[in-house]
């Protein structure tokens, strides 16, 4: 039997966080499936090469407290924050680097309307990846991007 016919079970699962609500639905999908796999959870965030001082600090911040919460749950898990302006690209190499098993991604971020101009992340890293992939579809974000009109601008 072939190495790509045997069922394996994820030990690395990478979590592409930016810290909205979606994403952190994947991470508590993630930690699920960890529980159930006794698998290690990595969770990866992207700063702009301009983002502020203070974005990092406040990311620092959140994965200190989703670790704690991993440690409640007796999981084992890592952070990295990498500094890029290509989102998806960094989260593929991350993905690479850390032999990962499973990616668990959420589909809507918190990138408002930038996707429907240049595509989304969820869908590059679909498009791309060769690590098996859970997609989660969750909820589109509330925007606040009017049109003169006052209709929301929802086109995705």
């Amino acid at each position: 039997m072939s190495e790509a016919n045997v069922s394996r079970v994820p030990g690395r699962i990478v979590v592409p966080i930016d810290f909205s609500p979606s994403s952190h639905v994947a991470m508590e999908t993630a930690f699920d499936l960890a529980g159930k796999f006794q698998a290690e959870v990595l969770l990866f965030h992207v700063l702009s090469e301009t983002a502020e001082e203070a974005k990092k600090t406040a990311a620092e911040k959140n994965f200190a407290l989703s670790l704690a919460e991993m440690e409640s749950k007796g999981l084992k898990g890592a952070t990295k924050i990498a500094v890029d302006d290509d989102i998806a690209g960094a989260i593929l190499d991350y993905v690479e680097d850390a032999k990962a098993d499973l990616v668990v991604i959420s589909t809507h971020g918190v990138s408002g309307w930038y996707p429907v101009v240049f595509g989304s992340i969820a869908e590059k890293i679909a498009r791309l990846i060769a690590t098996p992939l859970y997609l989660l579809r969750t909820e589109k974000p509330e925007t606040s991007v009017k049109i003169p009109n006052g209709r929301l601008m929802e086109w995705w």
